[in-house]
């Protein structure tokens, strides 16, 4: 936080990474850091390694519960493509496909070989929104430096040594970032707030988002901005067929009610 309002240019653009590294090193005086781990994989991997890879296996019985979590990874995934195109000024819509095409693709490739699914995640775009760097070649260019240091054992090791709270404080920023931009999408955009489909809709995401909410279902735990990204859209549809059904002033929550007069306090 220091960094970005103290230094400008390079300093202020790199103010997450060096409030990381600083707060890394301060771990490390603190004796608040092990490097076992890092020794440990330099003599059993040396400094290049292959990951593991795994033969994925089918379950029929499970393809159920991830169709929900796909619907949610979507509007998680056009929720960024508009955040960027909040940020850059550029109309993204004409992309968004791609980009939902791209994230499958990703997590197809990823399961062929034991990996976790993919997603378009939020660090990223708040990174972009700290640093304000939209270049394309810039993220090739990352995208490439990660792949290298994804064979690098030692570097994922030391990476695990940061402490949670030196990750969190940067989460924090980060994630606050994202939050942020979704409320000035709503403002430009001029979401009525009056209707209590919204209001209500906005509320549970926001508190089901933020807060330690978990729903376990078969083994499987959803939580964070995918169980708030899935409780607005299930909150959202309901209450609107529901007050559309009902005939309900102010019914359509994408159509401002006009029919009561505005409070004397403005």
């Amino acid at each position: 936080v220091l960094i970005s309002v103290l230094f400008r240019g390079l300093l202020g653009r790199l103010s997450i990474l060096l409030g990381v590294a600083i707060g890394y090193l301060t771990a490390v005086l603190r004796g608040e850091v092990e490097f076992d781990a890092i020794q440990a994989a330099w003599e059993q991997q040396g400094l290049f390694g292959l990951p593991q890879f795994q033969a994925p296996e089918f379950h029929l019985s499970m393809a159920g519960l991830f169709i929900p979590v796909i619907l949610v990874l979507v509007a998680e995934n056009i929720g960024h493509v508009k955040s960027v195109a909040l940020m850059t000024g550029d109309d993204l819509d004409p992309y968004t496909g791609r980009a939902i095409m791209s994230d499958g693709l990703a997590t197809m490739i990823a399961g062929a070989g034991g990996g976790s699914g993919t997603t378009t995640y939020a660090e990223n775009i708040g990174v972009m929104a700290a640093t304000r760097v939209y270049s394309t070649a810039a993220y090739w260019v990352a995208a490439l430096v990660a792949i290298l240091l994804s064979v690098t054992p030692v570097f994922g090791a030391a990476v695990a040594t940061v402490p949670q709270g030196v990750l969190g404080g940067a989460a924090t920023v980060l994630y606050g970032m994202i939050g942020m931009l979704g409320v000035r999408i709503w403002v430009q955009n001029r979401v009525d707030f009056s209707n209590p489909v919204n209001l209500t809709t906005a509320a549970i995401a926001m508190i089901v988002g933020i807060g330690d909410y978990t729903w376990s279902v078969a083994g499987l735990d959803f939580a964070g901005i995918a169980l708030g990204t899935a409780a607005a859209l299930v909150a959202y549809h309901l209450m609107a067929a529901i007050a559309r059904a009902r005939g309900s002033v102010g019914s359509d929550p994408l159509t401002p009610d006009t029919s009561q007069s505005p409070s004397p306090l403005g």
